[in-house]
């Protein structure tokens, strides 16, 4: 991956203003710290960070087509890269250099706005063409590569990260509400919304042109959806059938994500989807792949047990383990809160952010990790929950689990949890999802720890209105495929691809690349029944099955493992001071989202309250408060505390 950025007059052909360009470049120096490329002209500019992983050459200027009318800065990795090359090689086309970032212009003359149909893998790219003087954003089917995008005035601008898009100058960082109300309902930002007023990310499949000159309304169109057979309308298969193209799809996507100039490494959390693309891997390359995992000094955990097995099942040494301790957890906040550009309530992500930095300082570029086979496969605790919520209703029409989960949230959570948002946020999800369970849960941090203040800003504001969600179809589909669509969508986009995937890897110029993600082995997912996926309360059924080729009993017997970073270890750490300021009474009123009576009496009775779930969200409801805070110091605030934040680069 690398690091894109531009900006377009949309009024006319005005000069780029002095210095925004190198403002911009410097800002994302850290994606990319190979080398650099930009195309100057009236009324446009772009610049390209590069992380060099395919195609080594120290400098060259941005790509060019075969008349040099079309340019384009890129980020990311094509998977069919050599299938696209060779076909336009055979339609008389002179591609220069062998990186990805080459084959655009000549694809962008051969197809226009369709290209982006043919482009398979993870990307974030913008193409100029000079004739029609037309730029074109883009971004890949799942979202792994991020796009943000603001205007401001006649002046559209655009960059891989938020903190780019502030170096311009031309932004004024205002805070947005709404942003925060859905970190605090899905734990990350699915988009287009951020936590920044007038910026947005485009989202996932989906492209976005804009002509100069022309101060029209700027909008996205779609070029991919996420799709699901309609209800009974799946394919089905015999067991040895299905695990077999499994198996094919699953070893082709590893190897197409192999292909690099520079060594390739894997996370490994001992779990079934790293072990089985670690076992993969190795069978492809004839020789094993250096891992890495962390262990979080904890008294019941040992994360990197799991990993240790399956380095020596596939015979090599054992994973590069990074030992997180609860303090260097929280410590790690200030710069993971930067990175990210908005708060954090997965503390995970702090470690994965440590583990990126151990790659970088291995010369890893390129880490291969197992994201996507919990969403596609409903891998999650709560789909079992729901499973068993759903046995309750045995009458038609009476919504029994529905009303029972309620009554639990009222008695256990929040008395005052009303009826209308379980009822609204159903109907604004197409129907009953599982994903809204865990998704109420923590929407009860907001009446807990929220001002009234920032209670009357987003007044009856439900964040499931900004999903972009494809009711019609939704409302077709199986429940399950319903489920996991809203799984990819919020917490595979909003969360495991952006907080803990791009952010917590790019800070250190690491690349992470997904075969659960390949397009080919998520339409064979998507195709297949339910039962296939979920089978009783075994979740992953055919994957299980399938791994059981590969992985030894004592990892796929297992259950599953999450890279994990304890919430109890993250509240016992002692509180750096940076972090204890901004957690004072006049910090916290200063900024406004909180209360402060509230926060202060739930971090003292948090720890009397047993394990449950209850406590496990006013953990989580602390974390939000606590990166809020960090955020809000960070971009908008800096009177909020007198200690200094740390870098966020290793």
């Amino acid at each position: 991956m690398s690091g894109i950025a531009g900006i377009l007059d949309l009024d006319g052909q005005r000069p780029i203003p002095d210095g925004i360009l190198d403002r911009m470049a410097g800002a994302m120096r850290h994606r990319g710290p190979d080398g650099e490329a930009r195309t100057v002209e009236p009324g446009l500019g772009l610049v390209l960070r590069r992380l060099r992983i395919v195609g080594l050459q120290t400098a060259s200027p941005l790509p060019a087509g075969e008349d040099g009318n079309v340019a384009a800065v890129f980020d990311g990795a094509l998977s069919n890269a050599p299938q696209l090359r060779d076909r336009l090689e055979a339609r008389g086309h002179h591609i220069a250099g062998t990186a990805d970032e080459e084959l655009l212009p000549h694809l962008w003359e051969e197809h226009g706005e369709q290209l982006f149909e043919h482009l398979r893998g993870q990307f974030a790219l913008a193409v100029w063409d000079r004739r029609r003087r037309r730029l074109v954003l883009a971004r890949d089917r799942f979202g792994v590569c991020p796009v943000h995008w603001t205007r401001q005035g006649d002046w559209l601008v655009f960059a891989s990260e938020i903190k780019v898009l502030l170096a311009s100058g031309l932004v004024d960082p205002q805070p947005e509400l709404r942003g925060i109300s859905q970190i605090f309902t899905f734990f990350g930002l699915p988009g287009p919304l951020t936590c920044f007023k007038g910026v947005y990310s485009l989202l996932p499949g989906r492209f976005l042109p804009v002509d100069q000159g022309r101060k029209t309304e700027v909008r996205d169109a779609t070029y991919w959806e996420m799709d699901f057979p309609d209800r009974g309308q799946e394919e089905d298969g015999s067991e040895t059938e299905l695990v077999d193209r499994y198996d094919a799809l699953l070893l082709e996507a590893v190897r197409r994500r192999l292909r690099a100039d520079v060594p390739v490494a894997a996370y490994s959390s001992g779990g079934l989807d790293s072990s089985m693309i670690v076992a993969m891997a190795r069978h492809i390359r004839g020789e094993p792949l250096d891992t890495f995992t962390f262990q979080i000094e904890h008294p019941h955990l040992r994360e990197s047990a799991g990993a240790e097995i399956v380095a020596q099942h596939v015979g090599t040494s054992a994973p590069t383990v990074v030992n997180c301790t609860p303090s260097e957890i929280l410590g790690t906040f200030p710069r993971l809160v930067q990175a990210a550009e908005s708060p954090v309530i997965d503390t995970s992500a702090a470690a994965l952010f440590r583990l990126a930095e151990a790659a970088h300082a291995a010369d890893r570029k390129i880490v291969l990790t197992g994201e996507g086979a919990d969403e596609w496969q409903a891998g999650y605790p709560w789909f079992r929950i729901d499973k068993k919520l759903g046995y309750l209703d045995l009458v038609p029409g009476l919504a029994l689990n529905r009303r029972a989960f309620w009554r639990y949230l009222q008695i256990r959570h929040l008395p005052s949890y009303p009826w209308s948002i379980v009822a609204r946020s159903e109907e604004l999800a197409a129907g009953h999802n599982a994903w809204l369970l865990v998704y109420h849960l923590m929407s009860t941090t907001k009446a807990r720890f929220f001002s009234r203040e920032m209670l009357d800003a987003v007044g009856d504001y439900l964040p499931y209105e900004d999903l972009a969600l494809n009711r019609d179809r939704m409302r077709r589909w199986h429940p399950l495929n319903r489920s996991i669509y809203t799984g990819a969508k919020v917490h595979l986009g909003g969360l495991h691809l952006t907080t803990r995937g791009d952010r917590s890897a790019m800070h250190a110029a690491v690349q992470p690349r997904y075969p659960f993600l390949d397009e080919d082995l998520f339409q064979f997912l998507a195709r297949i029944h339910p039962r296939w996926k979920m089978r009783g309360l075994v979740d992953k059924y055919l994957q299980r099955r399938l791994a059981d080729r590969w992985l030894p009993p004592a990892v796929t017997a297992g259950r599953k493992r999450l890279l994990h970073a304890p919430l109890d270890a993250f509240h016992e750490a002692p509180i750096p001071p940076l972090v204890e300021k901004l957690l004072s009474e006049s910090s916290l009123r200063k900024a406004g989202y909180f209360d402060p009576k509230a926060v202060n009496q739930w971090r003292n009775q948090f720890r009397s309250i047993g394990k449950s779930f209850r406590r496990l969200f006013i953990e989580m409801g602390l974390v939000g408060v606590i990166s809020t805070q960090l955020w809000h110091y960070a971009y908008f605030d800096s009177s909020l505390a007198d200690e200094p934040l740390p870098g966020v680069s290793p």
